[in-house]
């Protein structure tokens, strides 16, 4: 039978803005910020209004899939309360069934609970980069974009290849994607860092067995209203794409490379047929980055939005992924690991997310 305390036990544990998740606080809140939006004056300060706007997204998606789960749970309850007084096969199969549903909802909803972060509900710009080991890391970086590709894909995400750099011999030097969807970036966060793969070298005549590193770097869509660019500090430039993709990207410069001079960021995308495409992907992904030099004023803090900053390789790893002489992913922030190595790579990373995120921060988050 379903436990109503565990149901509500949601509105005692959770911590919403600074404070404990009470229910009636956050619906005043949302009361307060709805009728806040309807205010003639709203939109005179425009960058206000979508702050605002963005808060009260937030916290309706707090509250209503709780007021959703608490009558599911109710109904629940009633099947299971008539059941004692007229038992009935199929109607028991039904509460079951709902029952089950209801945990798995219950527990969707407990982690999403956690994402309580300025930026988690946006979308998330994702960088692999091969690090120590030469072809193999190469590799590497493209089985990690393949196995962020399958994790969004599961979860109705939208990706789009925003830039690529080929391996000299095989997969991906460096990768960037846009995962698009409610708390891409809230999830994707927990996995900046370097990754370690520990195989039997499918490049080696000898069968021996290889180290590969790849650093994983994560930073929210920002929106141009949110960060002030002086266009005179910026360098604009087109160039003939190179790599993959057919004729075209080979035959005319629509790739896009933009530099901040005052920053010296660079951002290049090449992968759409548009050049007005390619410049809006890049400035997107300017954008992140000019943000997050604005909120970072020290490289610990950089390091708590993107990850580790240091190289990818030896002793800086945040999970280990072991394919001989034995079979394991080990988180080595949060200790989660799974023998299932093949369902890793296929996507499954919802139970090292999962623990992350229920895991306070600390010093220790990333292995030194």
């Amino acid at each position: 039978m379903i436990s109503r305390k565990r149901c509500l036990s949601l509105a005692g544990d959770w911590t919403l803005l600074g404070g404990i998740f009470d229910l009636p606080r956050l619906q005043d809140r949302i009361s307060r910020l709805e009728e806040q939006s309807s205010q003639p004056e709203f939109w005179n300060d425009p960058a206000a209004a979508n702050k605002a706007l963005q808060e009260l997204s937030r916290l309706r998606n707090i509250a209503n899939p709780f007021l959703i789960l608490d009558k599911a749970e109710k109904d629940i309850q009633e099947f299971y309360d008539l059941l004692k007084l007229e038992p009935d096969a199929d109607t028991e199969k039904e509460a079951d069934r709902m029952a089950l549903q209801f945990l798995k909802d219950m527990d969707a909803y407990e982690l999403k609970t956690l994402l309580s972060g300025e930026h988690d509900g946006r979308n998330a710009l994702l960088e692999v980069n091969a690090g120590a080991g030469g072809s193999e890391a190469c590799d590497w970086a493209s089985m990690l974009y393949r196995l962020y590709v399958r994790w969004a894909e599961e979860h109705k995400y939208k990706v789009e290849i925003l830039s690529e750099t080929p391996g000299d011999v095989t997969g991906y030097r460096s990768i960037q994607i846009q995962v698009s969807g409610e708390n891409a970036y809230g999830y994707l966060k927990t996995e900046a860092g370097v990754h370690r793969l520990v195989r039997i070298s499918p490049f080696d005549a000898a069968a021996r067995r290889h180290t590969s590193f790849a650093k994983v770097e994560v930073l929210p869509e920002i929106e141009e209203s949110e960060v002030e660019i002086n266009p005179d500090d910026l360098k604009v430039e087109t160039l003939r794409a190179g790599g993959a993709g057919g004729q075209h990207v080979n035959k005319t410069e629509s790739a896009v490379r933009i530099t901040h001079i005052p920053s010296g960021i660079v951002v290049q995308c090449q992968n759409e047929r548009s050049q007005h495409k390619n410049r809006a992907s890049a400035m997107s992904v300017l954008l992140a980055r000019l943000s997050e030099l604005e909120r970072a004023t020290s490289q610990e803090k950089v390091n708590a939005l993107k990850g580790d900053g240091g190289p990818a390789a030896w002793g800086r790893q945040i999970r280990s992924y072991v394919m001989q002489p034995y079979t394991m992913v080990k988180d080595h922030r949060t200790g989660f690991e799974t023998g299932n190595v093949v369902a890793v790579m296929d996507g499954d990373i919802d139970g090292f997310i999962e623990a992350f995120l229920k895991k306070a921060p600390s010093e220790d988050d990333y292995v030194e």
